[in-house]
């Protein structure tokens, strides 16, 4: 027999582990899996095959549509990287499989029945279904009987399986199940069957199926997996282990001056332990890669994090790879490789979006093994309802009902009902392929070893199977990915160079002197991180002031506790609590204090849950950190997981502890494993925040305007403007004679980027700043007409925005004269001449300019006005109340009046709407906003603008809010524009 798993993509309908369980529960003792087309199931089918300790034996079946060309089944791995090769080959190239397929020496070839194919090879053969038995001696009598052997395909288990094989084709093909055509779907026959079953089906005929057998029985796929594999990444980077712990050794001596002063007992017993432990482990090459690529990356003054479990590191520290000091934060070692755990590490390196292909493409050309992670993208809810409805012919008004469970069942329709129950059973299925976002693997082996490999756009192999099957056949992940952060701090720095080269920043990488900074330091303290990587939000804003923040340890557990998990179990308040009143740190349990008195017993990382397992509940370090993983998310539903957590449960009974704390605890695990960070994490972060803090708090303007250029903070680009203009930046609208694409800095004076205008085009832009560098700034309109050529709604747009504002001319007379040029006598080319051309004289009428024309000219084109936007409000502000006045109106309520900035949604334990809303006053200080259900519902947020507000001052640990009571929002004047 053959199998289909659903990795043959919208085609099959069974996991390869339920083929597995299937085929050891009817009797065989092997089973074939050949999926169309890929191989990426192999290896968990692999695994699950010897779990169960039946055979596995691997294949591919060749299809150019729904047309069966060969199955190819593998005689051992050779066998197997052969066709995954052959694969890949195809499928990079989009070339359709050849009738005849090459001769693979360590694979056997099954065509269908073919009158034409009689000089069969001796791995080449016929495949036949017990429904050919009638015809072979009718219309295949010539061919050698010898030659056949039975290869019955299996893909159903029952009628549904049938049912849910259609759908998945009608979803293929975007067509309504009525009109899928029989030649699209597989045959209904093609069942799974018991081995009593298939050897009753044949009859008198069973001599194919024996023969079948005595050919596969040779055949044997292996891959070592979990605690028993080996790491499969390069044996040696210099091509001797010697020699590689030689060179790391090296590199570490290398880096102790930079990063340490003063040279310890303490500091060369880690680099001894560690070097030691990843020796051990087979890991010197994944260092000394990960040295290679970052190496390179500070060579082309690339900016880059290392973050991540590899930040506990201390050889990662010297070697540079990440910023992160592990002795100094107690950063156990063990949390990123130590003797117990079987999975391999991975580094998390994030780099500038402007420079990682870069370093991808570095890394490809540097390792010829070298491969990117597919992700599987499965069918969920709400995307297979609507497949489902689209399938089954239902109104889009319809499926949006139902997508959103928004038609009771008692009312359900039969088509509707049958788009619920098939929803259910096509949920998480494999949907397609993409790519993971940073995951690259480099293997001794070739990768088509493991599996074949598509090719996504960006032109980089990538395998059929994920980073699960990666790490449980041992395979190293890099995680190369990006930040639009580290696209802030890298362009500061190059503003700063020439905006302020007599005054060149301290080495953005010394994270102990930023430590001291008092500058840094009272940006914490006040909470004025706009535009600071991670510390920048409203909720971070507020812990931070909850926390009183101002060191570097306080602001790498703040980054750990903002995330979901530990805010929404309660221990986020717990820890503030215990942080602001030492007294209260007693109510720890006294094994967790013990454990954690860092984090006065409370969980904030990663690591807690190994800790916690480990000391307070008795578990192994390697059974600790299957419970971690599990948590978050990688292997909850696996048999290790389940059987951990029991022992968790038992090992805590048996300590005699009581019922309800082992439950608060397993909750507290349970809530936030997932979501929090590993310290090593938590601290690269801060580090990160560091030197955005430290770029804020020293060059305000250099670093506001790389922020606007990277588009990747909390908040809209109006915002950053405004932060830029606090800070004492002139606000200047795009020019063609000193603007540019992005927006750039000359002095004090912010001359914002034609990318912030809407519509306009960047070729368009290129050109402009392509003529001005070769020939020289535009002196009028009439000569930027002669040096070049603008398309009419481009230059309408260039002048709307008040891009040639150098001019003489008013905007108005400029879109005049523009239409004339460009309707009347423009021609498509420019071309220069020694003598500027007499321009053409006409009269025009007198051109009335409103003062606020260009302000909501600046509103539609970018979004928003480069004034103050209280300027633009159709009444005058009364006496009221100040963002910096609130503290001093504690309890009382009072009236104040904000520019929306965000609103974030929320609900309250009883599932009702609630808003926390964050604006800026007329001075440009915060106001945070409370909006409980009842005041949401008759006062809610209407979109941008001004509002007045009236609430009660409340106060927690030093954070200050407005509960509103009652809220409008106030009208600008009108657009003068069409008044």
């Amino acid at each position: 027999m053959k199998t289909y798993s659903y990795f043959s993509l919208k085609y099959g309908v069974i996991s390869p582990d339920a083929i597995v369980e299937w085929a050891v529960d009817n009797g065989y003792s092997a089973v074939c899996l050949t999926d169309i087309n890929a191989t990426g199931a192999a290896l968990s089918f692999v695994r699950a095959a010897q779990r169960c300790g039946i055979k596995p034996i691997v294949g591919a079946e060749i299809r150019n549509g729904m047309a069966i060309q060969a199955t190819v089944i593998a005689k051992n791995n050779d066998g197997f990287n052969e066709l995954n090769l052959f694969l890949s080959e195809h499928i990079h190239k989009n070339k359709s499989f050849p009738d005849r397929l090459p001769a693979f020496a360590n694979c056997y070839i099954f065509y269908p029945l073919r009158t034409d194919f009689t000089d069969l090879g001796p791995n080449e053969f016929f495949q036949i279904q017990h429904t050919d038995l009638t015809n072979i001696p009718l219309k295949f009598k010539h061919l050698s009987t010898e030659k056949m052997h039975a290869l019955e395909p299996m893909l159903f288990r029952n009628k549904r399986d049938f049912n849910t094989h259609r759908l998945l084709r009608a979803i293929h093909h975007n067509t309504l199940l009525s009109k899928l055509a029989k030649k699209e779907q597989a045959n209904e026959k093609e069942r799974f069957l018991s081995k009593n079953d298939l050897v009753k089906m044949y009859g008198d005929e069973v001599h194919y199926l024996k023969r079948t057998q005595k050919l596969l029985a040779s055949c044997q796929v292996n891959f070592e997996f979990g605690d028993h594999a080996t790491p499969q990444n390069p044996v040696s980077y210099t091509g001797s282990v010697q020699e590689d712990e030689e060179m790391l050794r090296q590199l570490c001596a290398d880096g102790l001056a930079y990063r340490y002063p003063t040279i310890t007992d303490e500091i060369i017993a880690r680099i001894e332990m560690e070097i030691d432990i990843i020796a051990q482990k087979d890991f010197l090459s994944y260092f000394l890669m990960a040295w290679d690529f970052t190496s390179f990356a500070r060579s082309q003054h690339f900016f880059y994090v290392g973050r991540g479990s590899g930040a506990n590191s201390i050889v990662a520290y010297l070697l540079r790879i990440t910023d992160v000091d592990p002795l100094e934060l107690d950063l156990y070692f063990e949390r990123f490789i130590n003797l117990y755990r079987k999975n391999p590490p991975d580094f998390d390196i994030d780099f500038s979006w402007r420079d990682r292909d870069k370093v991808i493409d570095y890394i490809f050309k540097r390792y010829p093994n070298a491969a990117w992670l597919c992700t599987y993208n499965t069918f969920q809810y709400r995307a297979t309802i609507r497949e489902l409805g689209k399938v089954f012919g239902l109104p889009k008004t319809e499926i949006d009902k139902l997508s959103r469970h928004k038609i009771p069942e008692s009312n359900l329709d039969a088509i509707s009902k049958l788009v619920i129950r098939y929803s259910t059973y096509l949920h998480g299925i494999p949907s397609h392929l993409s790519v993971h976002s940073g995951g690259i693997v480099v293997s001794e082996k070739p990768i088509t070893s493991y599996s074949a490999t598509f090719l996504p756009p960006k032109g980089y192999p990538t395998t059929q199977f994920s980073m699960l099957e990666a790490e449980d056949v041992g395979l190293y992940k890099f995680d190369v990915l990006s930040q639009r952060g580290l696209g802030k701090i890298r362009e500061c720095l190059d503003i700063i160079a020439y905006n302020q080269a007599e005054n060149p920043p301290h080495d953005i990488h010394d994270i102990a002197y930023f430590k001291e900074d008092e500058a840094i330091k009272s940006l914490l303290l006040e909470a004025k991180a706009l535009g600071c990587f991670y510390v920048e939000s409203p909720a971070m804003r507020m812990l931070i002031i909850k926390l009183k923040v101002n060191t570097y340890l306080e602001l790498v557990a703040a980054s750990s506790i903002i995330r979901p998990g530990v805010s929404q179990s309660g221990m986020m308040r717990e820890y503030i609590l215990r942080h602001r009143n030492p007294s209260r740190r007693n109510e720890a349990h006294p094994i967790l204090l013990e454990i954690m008195p860092e984090t006065y017993g409370v969980m904030v990382y990663q690591e807690d849950v190994i800790k916690v397992a480990h000391y307070f509940a008795g578990l192994s370090l390697a059974e600790s950190d299957v419970l971690r993983r599990g948590m978050s998310g990688k292997f909850r539903s696996r048999d290790e997981f389940q059987g951990v957590r029991d022992l968790f449960f038992s090992n805590c009974t048996i300590k005699g502890y009581d019922e309800s704390l082992i439950a608060t605890i397993w909750q507290q695990i349970e809530s936030f494993a997932g979501y929090a960070f590993s310290k090593g994490h938590s601290a690269s972060y801060a580090v990160e925040s560091y030197q955005s803090l430290y770029l804020k708090a020293h060059y305000p303007l250099e670093y506001m305007t790389a922020t606007i250029n990277n588009f990747g903070g909390f908040y809209s680009t109006e915002i950053y403007v405004h932060e830029a203009r606090r800070f004492g930046a002139v606000i200047e609208a795009p020019s063609i004679n000193e603007g540019d694409y992005t927006s750039i800095l000359i002095g004090n004076r912010l001359i914002l980027g034609f990318v912030l205008v809407a519509g306009i085009e960047a070729n368009c832009v290129r050109a402009i700043l392509k003529e001005r560098l070769e020939n020289g700034a535009f002196l009028d309109f009439d000569q930027l007409m002669q040096r070049i050529y603008l398309p009419l709604e481009q230059l309408s747009l260039i002048i709307r925005i008040g891009a040639l504002r150098d001019f003489s001319e008013e905007r108005k007379t400029l879109l005049w004269k523009s239409h004339f040029y460009l309707t009347k006598m423009a021609p498509k080319s420019k071309q220069h001449t020694l003598f500027n051309t007499p321009a053409v004289s006409f009269q025009l009428p007198e051109l009335e300019e409103q003062v606020l024309d260009e302000t909501f000219e600046q509103m539609e084109l970018m979004g928003f006005p480069l004034c103050n936007p209280f300027e633009l409000l159709a009444n005058p502000l009364p006496q009221h109340t100040l963002a910096r006045q609130i503290p001093q109106s504690l309890g009382l309520i009072i009236e104040l009046y904000g520019y929306l900035v965000t609103v974030k949604y929320s609900k309250t334990l009883k599932g009702s709407i609630m808003n926390f809303g964050t604006l800026i006053d007329v001075e440009g200080d915060t106001i945070d906003t409370v909006h409980f259900p009842e005041s949401l519902r008759k006062y809610p947020f209407m979109g941008k603008g001004i509002y007045r507000m009236k609430g009660r001052v409340t106060e927690e640990f030093g954070y200050y809010s407005l509960e509103v009571g009652e809220m409008e929002k106030l009208r600008f004047v009108d657009d003068v524009r069409f008044g």
